[in-house]
């Protein structure tokens, strides 16, 4: 009897990792929600940004790494696709739920994990997360609640996700994690000017810095070091499978700490694209799943 219990531990302990990671990581989402009234989106995305790469220059010292002029190029990109992604992002979080925007997010990195689809079941993955974005997005009155504008911008910012991947893979080729913090950089150097110039007024009052660190830090160190503590110790298909859960914790954290509720056609349209995620890392070929693996990496920028 002792193996099998030694066994559930041993699941049960990544697993509990990261689930507090997603907690965590979507708590601070709806703290910076918050903050929006105050400093608005723009200038949320600029602290978050700012302050999340000196913490990430600070734990990877990327002064002493050289790249390649091979891997010049996709770092450019890599950085922007990772500075657009968290602009966008909260910029769509203005007008939308938390859970619904981080479900229409989803749909970026999905569409690239499934772009060489060969297998049936790789095409019902599609039919489901077609159906839930249609029940999701502003086309008919289910969701006439939904702000186009708001849902293109969690669109687009999904789009900079899957650009994120795609250059991510060559960039940090060499350099692995530590590629984030020159990433970041170069976002920091394109974005947070950006929303420093839009931001509200209220973000020059010093009393918001200690609010930006926090949220920093629960978006980026801490879930980002519980996550790695997870991926070492789950199959990298199980591990991108209870990712996939990302967007039903947003909804959580939207109702729990943001009083967001969200219609039964919305929760369906949501619980598919959830579905259509879990049901692409259970059936992906081995090749997809390094994809995925560095699609979750995410987490360490995002939200």
């Amino acid at each position: 009897m002792a193996t099998p219990q030694k066994g559930s531990a041993s699941v049960l302990y990544p697993l509990g990792l990261l689930l507090i990671a997603m907690f965590t990581l979507q708590g601070a989402a709806s703290l910076a929600k918050s903050l929006f009234s105050e400093v608005g989106a723009p200038g949320v995305a600029a602290l978050r940004l700012g302050l999340s790469t000196i913490m990430l220059w600070i734990m990877f010292k990327p002064w002493r790494l050289t790249f390649a002029p091979e891997q010049r190029r996709p770092l450019i990109f890599y950085g922007l696709a990772l500075g657009g992604m968290n602009f966008l992002f909260y910029m769509a979080l203005r007008t939308i739920p938390l859970g619904i925007g981080v479900a229409l997010e989803f749909v970026g990195p999905l569409t690239l994990a499934l772009a060489n689809s060969r297998k049936l079941t790789d095409f019902l993955w599609i039919i489901i997360a077609v159906s839930g974005l249609w029940m999701l997005l502003p086309v008919h009155g289910g969701a006439n609640n939904i702000d186009p504008l708001g849902a293109f911008f969690a669109l687009a910012a999904g789009a900079c996700w899957a650009i994120y991947i795609i250059f991510g893979q060559k960039a940090g080729a060499e350099h692995g994690a530590a590629t984030v913090a020159v990433g970041s950089l170069i976002a920091s150097s394109v974005f947070v000017p950006t929303g420093l110039v839009m931001a509200e007024p209220g973000i020059w009052h010093w009393s918001i810095i200690p609010v930006g660190l926090l949220v920093a830090l629960l978006s980026n160190a801490i879930p980002y070091s519980l996550e790695m503590m997870a991926l070492t110790r789950l199959p990298a298909r199980v591990f991108g499978t209870l990712m996939s859960m990302e967007p039903a914790v947003a909804a959580f954290s939207g109702f729990l700490f943001l009083n967001e509720h969200l219609t039964l056609i919305q929760l369906a349209g949501l619980m598919a694209i959830v579905l259509a995620s879990a049901g692409s890392a259970l059936t992906m070929k081995p090749k997809t799943n390094r994809i995925k693996r560095i699609k979750t990496k995410k987490k360490n920028h995002s939200h």
